[in-house]
């Protein structure tokens, strides 16, 4: 059984997030999309409401489970047995900053393989904090996140 975790603050959680959560566990026997929880960073959504959605946008999928990690991410694979974190990437900014990424990861954790997967091109220039900025505005966002999450967004501001 192979299984892998998909990382990412999600604050939102957006179409493109979704995207990849599908496609990768179509290719995974087991996908654990893992919320992060860096206490430096300040999140519109606190660490609960972004499990609650995103397990809300999951539920369909039997083999995605979503968690919480409060501590490194490669920890938290280590104990958890996973071996393969997946990152999306859409564009060469994004690929740099996640190839220095997964380069720290190997050398905390050298059992852990770190797959890019790219975006479809309808996602391109899909990022969570532009969504925020929108939200904040009170934009059309039917196009970049579930209901659910169009709701949630509409409820902050």
């Amino acid at each position: 059984m192979i299984r892998a975790a998909f990382p990412g603050s999600f604050d939102p959680p957006t179409f493109g997030h979704i995207d990849i959560i599908e496609r990768s566990r179509s290719i995974f026997d087991e996908l654990v999309v893992v919320i992060a929880e860096n206490k430096q960073k300040q999140y519109l959504f606190s660490a609960k409401e972004r499990l609650e959605m995103m397990s809300e946008m999951v539920k369909e999928w039997k083999n995605v489970s979503v968690t919480l990690c409060d501590t490194l991410i490669v920890e938290l694979l280590k104990r958890q047995g996973i071996k393969i974190m997946v990152r999306g990437v859409r564009n060469v900014t994004d690929f740099s900053y996640e190839s220095e990424l997964s380069m720290m990861n190997k050398a905390l954790s050298p059992g852990i393989e770190t797959i890019f997967m790219t975006t479809r091109p309808e996602y391109l220039v899909l990022r969570s904090s532009s969504v925020r900025e929108l939200a904040a505005f009170h934009g059309d966002l039917s196009a970049l996140v579930p209901p659910l999450v169009a709701a949630a967004l509409q409820a902050k501001f």
